[in-house]
């Protein structure tokens, strides 16, 4: 069961809301859809079930509110829109991580495949999928969790009737195995088709509540299109007409010279026309669409009475709202209904690790910038050996004077940069609950992986250029001097700090190049005021300072860690290590400020 309660969007400047006191329900085995016309507020009401907008009022899945589900993703399947994934995944790669991050197996992947009709197109990749397809994957999407209810925000748009055909059997099938099936559409006789119930939806208001077969009796009733430049004169003239006859005719002026006649047939309508001279442009039988004439409709029936639509004062379906308010008494959580909400933070991937792993595998990005991480490196260590001055570890680590950075640290920072720009631009997440989770355990997850991800391109680096210099200077040029841990040490660090650098300013800025800039202005801009500092004379040195710290361990430490101390000391008095350093403590702060804060419900 589920169960939307008082649904009111939060108020726009100037603007009615876009959902105003909207209360249904979709039962077990059943087909639901909310109808209405673009801008009837269906995708806001359904955002507003979700939590994904701001608002009033509450909903219950089976009895729970979302935010208190254990595994939301078990208990709802949400389709809103298309697939949100970087187009060069594959299929099969987008459904995989996907169950990292909801926690299911990865055998489901491939089962949903299978069940979709997926199977031929398992390794192509999202961006040259057609929309058929896309939209099966979305629906697959929606499936992983096996839920109990599917929310989709409508799912047949677009589609050709062999495909709709596909999809309603699906919705069906599902509903018939015992689930709630929640979608909303612009087709009335879509919903008449497919659905077991019609909620219709005006202006963000109930219209009415039906079961479809009343829905189609009372809302889908046959018409008369006239198209006339006289439409008031002809509508005064079939309502008079109609009355002297007796017969229950209705005529909706529509605007812009049409009017809908219900009740009558092309031939009396004509008829009346032809004896009075009015023009008529032209004249056919439709079937109606929901009945709900805009604003600015006029309507008239020739009883004399008002056949306004079944509303929230004249409710098609009382039984239903009358059931609705005994439900919201038996939940306490319900009591509050018109409290408003903030948005509810989203739960983090249950497997953040493996999620954050499939999703920086799953395309090549991350592979290539380290083949030109390597390739740049090789270039610029071969031209600076050449002189025969440049130290083995600027050779190595192939880093100019003229260069703000490394080429490795720089691609090392770049992919920190789209580890979470890349969940913002394709929000995979999103498909389940609407926008990017920045929560802590993905955080620690996006840490630990692009910090590795640094490491490996700091190593492969190292490796690659030693042994080009090797081939190219010969064996002599890359014997490894006595100190040779401190600049290993300091050569990992630069690499992972700029990782991290990228990742924490992409993911409070919400984009790829804030991260980028914040690995560039961390020597062009943070370095050069940090070494200003550093150069002013200092009277107190800190020479001995790692036998001060001997005298205050309360073990007894080797002497070969004074060496360790001393160049960590060094590492950390430079000024590319200072500004990194304050760099990253700028960042984390304004992360935990813009992310990691609970936010204040009103």
């Amino acid at each position: 069961m589920l169960q939307a309660i008082g649904l009111t969007s939060a108020p726009r400047r100037d603007l009615p809301p876009a959902v105003d006191d909207l209360s249904f329900q979709a039962r077990p085995g059943q087909i639901t859809a909310l109808l209405g016309a673009a801008g009837a507020g269906k995708s806001t009401a359904l955002r507003l079930m979700l939590d994904l907008e701001p608002g009033r009022g509450v909903t219950y899945f089976r009895g729970n509110r979302l935010h208190r589900i254990a595994h939301p993703a078990r208990e709802v399947g949400v389709l809103l829109g298309d697939v949100p994934g970087h187009p060069a995944r594959t299929v099969r790669g987008q459904l995989r991580m996907l169950c990292a991050a909801e926690g299911v197996p990865t055998g489901r992947a491939d089962e949903l495949i299978e069940t979709m009709g997926l199977a031929g197109l398992r390794d192509e990749r999202l961006g040259v999928l057609p929309l058929a397809m896309d939209r099966r994957l979305g629906v697959a999407t929606a499936l992983l969790g096996d839920p109990q209810a599917l929310v989709l925000d409508e799912p047949s748009k677009g589609l050709s009737p062999r495909e709709r055909g596909w999809l309603y059997g699906l919705l069906r099938s599902r509903a018939d195995s015992g689930g709630t099936v929640l979608l909303t559409t612009g087709d009335p006789k879509e919903a008449a088709r497919l659905a077991d119930r019609v909620v219709t939806l005006d202006a963000g208001r109930l219209v009415a509540d039906q079961e479809a077969s009343e829905f189609s009796r009372t809302r889908l009733r046959p018409r008369v299109a006239v198209r006339t430049p006289h439409a008031v004169r002809l509508a005064d003239l079939v309502h008079r007409e109609a009355r002297a006859a007796q017969r229950s005719v209705e005529v909706v002026t529509e605007g812009g010279g049409l009017l809908s006649v219900y009740g009558s047939t092309c031939a009396d309508v004509g008829e009346t026309a032809f004896r009075h001279g009015v023009l008529v442009h032209r004249l056919t039988d439709e079937t109606g669409d929901t009945g709900t004439p805009p604003p600015s409709t006029g309507r008239s029936s020739a009883d004399g009475g008002d056949r306004r639509p079944p509303g929230p004062e004249h409710p098609a379906g009382g039984a239903e709202h009358r059931a609705l308010d005994h439900d919201a008494a038996e939940h306490p959580a319900a009591e509050h209904p018109d409290r408003l909400s903030g948005l509810r933070p989203m739960a983090v991937p249950r497997r953040p690790v493996r999620y954050e792993l499939r999703r920086i595998l799953g395309v090549r990005t991350a592979a290539l910038i380290a083949v030109a991480a390597v390739l740049t490196s090789v270039t610029v260590s071969l031209l600076l050996a050449r002189s025969g001055s440049t130290p083995l570890p600027v050779a190595l680590a192939a880093w100019p004077e003229f260069l703000p950075l490394p080429p490795a640290a720089f691609c090392a920072g770049l992919i920190g940069a789209l580890s979470f720009g890349e969940e913002f631009r394709y929000p995979a997440l999103a498909s389940v609950r609407g926008t990017v989770p920045r929560r802590l355990g993905l955080l620690l997850a996006k840490l630990l992986v692009t910090g590795v991800a640094a490491l490996l391109i700091a190593l492969l680096v190292a490796v690659v250029d030693a042994q080009a210099l090797r081939l190219a200077y010969g064996g002599e040029m890359t014997e490894l001097p006595g100190y040779w841990p401190a600049p290993a040490v300091s050569w990992g660090a630069l690499s992972v700090g700029c990782a991290w650098a990228g990742l924490l300013a992409a993911g409070t800025f919400r984009v790829t190049a804030a991260g980028v800039a914040a690995v560039l202005a961390v020597p062009v801009v943070v370095a050069p005021l940090v070494q200003k500092v550093l150069v002013v004379p200092s009277a107190r040195p800190v020479a001995g300072l790692p036998a001060r710290l001997r005298e205050l361990a309360w073990v007894r430490l080797p002497h070969q860690l004074d060496g360790w101390l001393t160049s960590g000391a060094r590492l950390v008095a430079q000024p590319v290590g200072v500004a990194l350093m304050l760099s990253l403590s700028v960042l984390i702060c304004a992360y935990v400020m813009t992310a990691l804060r609970p936010k204040a419900r009103r």
